[in-house]
């Protein structure tokens, strides 16, 4: 996209009158953009700072309302994370768009805080195996320390998303129970987020799952927004992105181009992709507010960068019904 277009665009998502609203209700999904993040951390290819600034941007122009665009981590454990200061400082901000931080430890807090992000997202492993490995603690531990987290965002006036990883299986310790789940829940509904989420980290979930997950929560936390955050590991992510629609959550994470991985979960994947996931959900009677067609040349941009293919498929074989074009036959009238 060229800087005359992206400048077009502000203008044109300024006029569309988005607003920073986690509780999101009725036909309209709000389609969280982690490319930046979650699509980054682990392809082999590091992005420069400004590359990466480039992309938040382009995400923000393609109408994205929330944009995970950093993660606040050790960059000698996730050098894809790297400057995260520095992006933060670096983006053009658009009006009405929430540009959040995902946060492991107080340390990580306490860095998203001082950078300016619009909400920041604490990760609690809902199983010891996970916690330990990614975050040195295991997850009792993790509870006490994430309650204080919230509480120095709640403090500093930032909403507070609160994800529940390995939500739905877990590389080290297996299968995952709803009430090993429903204890991290049952934190952040104490501690008072904004939002509840459960990522199918390294993609094993079925709907079934996830209904079970929306009932759980619907529950122990009736007045948080609810969202889910799914991989395409096992070519479940779409089906699971319908069902938790169909129970009620109207925030689903996605990656333009579907790249993404866990460098702590082996053998994870690709996030859904964002211009698959708008397809989905506009032929299925929802709006995203997205603009599929800019989000799938960003990932063709992006895949020049990172020097393979997006995973996603409406960037290969395009939309249904496809657009018309102008015919210059004779018999065109």
């Amino acid at each position: 996209m060229e800087e005359t277009d992206f400048a077009g665009w502000v203008d044109l998502y300024t006029k569309r009158g988005h607003t920073r609203d986690m509780t999101t209700t009725g036909d309209h999904v709000t389609i969280l953009e982690v490319c930046s993040r979650d699509g980054l951390q682990n392809e082999r290819v590091t992005l420069s700072v400004a590359d990466r600034i480039t992309l938040i941007n382009r995400l923000g122009a393609s109408g994205a309302q929330r944009i995970e665009a950093v993660s606040f981590v050790n960059p000698k454990a996730v050098p894809q994370m790297a400057g995260a200061e520095e992006v933060m400082a670096g983006i053009t901000r658009l009006p009405g768009v929430s540009y959040s931080g995902l946060v492991l430890n107080k340390r990580g807090n306490d860095r998203a805080l001082a950078s300016g992000v619009d909400e920041v997202n604490v990760v609690v492993p809902s199983t010891d195996g996970m916690s330990i490995a990614n975050q040195n603690i295991d997850v009792a531990g993790m509870l006490v320390l994430a309650k204080e987290m919230i509480a120095d965002a709640q403090a500093a006036g930032v909403p507070v998303s609160g994800t529940a990883a390995v939500a739905f299986g877990c590389p080290f310790d297996g299968e995952v129970s709803i009430d090993q789940v429903r204890d991290v829940v049952r934190m952040f509904a104490e501690a008072g987020v904004n939002e509840i989420a459960f990522a199918d980290t390294i993609g094993v979930g079925v709907p079934r799952q996830v209904r079970a997950l929306a009932q759980m929560v619907a529950q122990e936390a009736p007045d948080a927004a609810l969202r889910f955050h799914f991989h395409n590991t096992r070519n479940t992510g779409y089906a699971n992105a319908l069902a938790a629609v169909e129970a009620g959550s109207r925030v689903l994470d996605a990656a333009a181009g579907g790249f993404g991985g866990c460098p702590f979960s082996p053998a994870a994947t690709g996030n859904i992709g964002t211009e698959d996931l708008e397809y989905l959900l506009s032929r299925s009677g929802y709006t995203t507010g997205i603009d599929r067609d800019h989000v799938a040349d960003t990932a063709r941009w992006l895949s020049g960068l990172l020097g393979r293919e997006a995973p996603a498929m409406i960037g290969r074989a395009g939309a249904f019904p496809p657009v018309q074009q102008n015919s210059t036959s004779k018999d065109a009238a």
